[in-house]
């Protein structure tokens, strides 16, 4: 519990119930009302003093009397409660109490949601003092009770974590992701701090999605079929599923599950209400359960969930989660390492390319009514039927348009702007212009992505968060890598061009050495030694031309 909350909430009442300081009365009605006050007290005070002394009880008082003084005991002390006076009249009665009763307190109280102001009666000042403590005792334990009822569902994880509860879902990583968001504080920026994070607060974990893809018998069981929710509900609790003992599995040991549910959900209890969040957590308990019946599990040798974790026909299967069932990647929240993925996965891979993050363009402000379809047949129509892998949708104002080749991208937004700084009658022939329509559709690269969501400012839809952070261009271009590399091969061109012309004319004054000793050679001026170093010579500039060639 955050300790601010409490003392502020607590410091709040404590300021109003000190005495107030002295302040001289300038009105006639003040003047009155004091003295009135005053007499009334004084009353009360020789009332309770003869009470006291002669053990008779209070004498009776007029209707009006009783209206805005009400005798009570406050913490074992007389006490009255004011009611009907105006805060400007309340602070009148503090001035009184202070400056003519030393054994009478002024308090505020709360309680049932509602503040009173008391005047106690104390013995003396070391009475005083012990009720002054024990008030402001009382106020920080209403501000906290205050504070716990308002965290609500909060305790619920909190004891989840603390008796380290094995926590079964199915396919959760997102359900678990929003409990971390919800309850614990922001996600953090990386898987690996995520994975070390949730294993801190949830040290046992089992998704039943990957118990039934990578256990044998529950394989079997499933006929190696879909391991969604309600075809496992279906498969493994027909006889809860279907209301009926009577079922196909009926041969199998089942386990039986008693719920109760109130006469609002029943309609939807009854029905089978799939994506219910109430009607998937049972569903999904009731697989588990099953599962684990179907493995051999006795629930009555583990009376805690730790035991149940650490039994030898789950544990190989506990903290497994999957980081991405599309590209079917496992993580091991013990170790934050990722393992070996299944034949369902692998198969899943095969249908779903995987991300490459390169690949991507993020597009956002085009018309609301195209659909992820209609967007690939615009882009395949322009860069050919292969050149869109996937369309992802952030949101109804953005998509992550992933191509084939990488090269693809910086295509794609020189494309779009050019099309865009055209405008002639021929560009809204183009496959494009439907993409384009409005004037409004912006494109950049994956990376540009990243940096207008690193941005402090938070809004809910993509195309609102680029508006938020100062987002004015359309399209933002890359450079390709041909045309990088282009650039880098003229670079080292120019850098190289003068040691390539000192060593052509090197060659060249060898060649007219070769020449000219060829030409002495025929005429029978030249010895031996001189023929063997120009054939060497000849021989090296033959190596470096061949070198030069096959580069």
């Amino acid at each position: 519990m955050p300790k601010f909350e409490c003392d502020d909430e607590m410091s709040l009442l404590w300021r109003n119930m000190k005495e107030v300081r002295d302040t001289p009365l300038v009105s006639v009605a003040d003047v009155l009302f004091s003295e009135r006050m005053k007499n009334r007290f004084n009353e009360w005070r020789k009332e309770l003093l003869q009470d006291r002394k002669g053990g008779s009880q209070f004498l009776e008082t007029s209707n009006d009397m009783k209206q805005q003084f009400q005798t009570i005991f406050f913490k074992m002390r007389p006490a009255l409660i004011l009611n009907g006076f105006t805060a400007h009249q309340l602070r009148l009665i503090q001035l009184v109490i202070k400056k003519h009763f030393k054994d009478l307190v002024y308090i505020r109280s709360s309680g049932d949601g509602s503040y009173s102001e008391l005047i106690v009666y104390i013995d003396s000042d070391n009475d005083k003092n012990l009720l002054m403590k024990e008030v402001k005792d009382g106020l920080r334990r209403e501000a906290e009770m205050k504070i716990k009822t308002a965290v609500g569902f909060r305790h619920v994880i909190d004891l989840l974590s603390s008796e380290q509860k094995l926590i079964v879902g199915h396919n959760c990583l997102l359900d678990i992701a929003h409990i971390y968001n919800k309850f614990f504080g922001p996600l953090p920026l990386t898987a690996e701090d995520f994975v070390s994070s949730i294993h801190k607060y949830f040290p046992y974990m089992i998704d039943t999605k990957i118990l039934l893809n990578t256990n044998n018998v529950l394989k079997h069981l499933m006929k190696n079929g879909s391991t969604s929710l309600s075809k496992a509900f279906a498969s493994l609790c027909p006889q809860i599923a279907s209301s009926s003992k009577n079922s196909g599995l009926a041969f199998q040991p089942w386990v039986e599950v008693e719920v109760q549910v109130d006469d609002m959900r029943s309609s939807n209890w009854n029905s089978g209400a799939k994506h219910e969040a109430g009607y998937d957590a049972f569903m999904t308990g009731c697989v588990f359960a099953q599962a684990c019946s179907n493995l051999g599990i006795d629930f009555k040798k583990h009376s805690s969930s730790a035991n149940l974790a650490h039994n030898k026909n789950l544990q190989k299967h506990v903290n497994h989660l999957y980081f991405s069932w599309v590209n079917g990647d496992i993580i091991d929240l013990s170790t934050g390492n990722r393992i070996a993925a299944t034949t369902v996965c692998y198969n899943l891979k095969r249908r779903y390319p995987k991300i490459l993050f390169s690949n991507i363009v993020i597009v956002w402000g085009f018309p609301s009514q195209l659909s992820s379809k209609k967007i690939r047949e615009c882009i395949s129509k322009a860069f050919g039927p292969i050149s869109v892998t996937t369309i992802y949708h952030l949101d109804e104002t953005a998509v992550f348009v992933q191509f084939s080749k990488p090269e693809l991208v910086a295509d794609f937004l020189v494309l779009k702007e050019t099309l865009e700084t055209i405008q002639d009658p021929i560009s809204v022939l183009h496959p494009l212009s439907e993409l384009l329509e409005g004037g409004n559709t912006c494109a950049a690269s994956y990376e540009t992505y990243k940096e207008i969501c690193s941005s402090p400012i938070s809004k809910v839809m993509f195309a609102d968060q680029a508006k938020a952070v100062g987002i004015k261009w359309k399209t933002k271009l890359i450079e390709s890598k041909e045309k990088v590399k282009t650039q880098e091969d003229e670079s080292f061109s120019k850098e190289n061009g003068a040691t390539d012309a000192a060593s052509d004319s090197a060659d060249k004054s060898k060649i007219r050495k070769i020449e000219d000793v060829i030409d002495n050679l025929s005429d029978d001026r030249i010895s031996g030694s001189e023929i063997i170093d120009s054939l060497y010579a000849a021989q090296t500039k033959l190596s470096k031309h061949i070198r030069t060639t096959n580069l």
